[in-house]
């Protein structure tokens, strides 16, 4: 059998809480903010990944 490889773009965006579920941040919150709408700010919080997607995310980050 080879080796399981994380996908290496997704470990570097999301994590694993403590309760076990899957976070990650949005996109748009590095630079170039002063023009950017208060509503694109607020919506670039950490949010916790939805129940369809957790069987994709396990497949990418077989060891997290």
């Amino acid at each position: 059998m080879p080796k399981l490889k994380s996908h290496s773009g997704a470990k570097k965006r999301i994590r694993k809480t403590g309760s076990g579920r899957y976070a990650f941040k949005r996109r748009g919150r590095s630079h170039l903010l002063q023009q950017k709408s208060k509503r694109q700010k607020r919506l670039n919080r950490t949010v916790m990944a939805h129940a369809t997607n957790v069987a994709t995310i396990q497949g990418l980050l077989p060891h997290l």
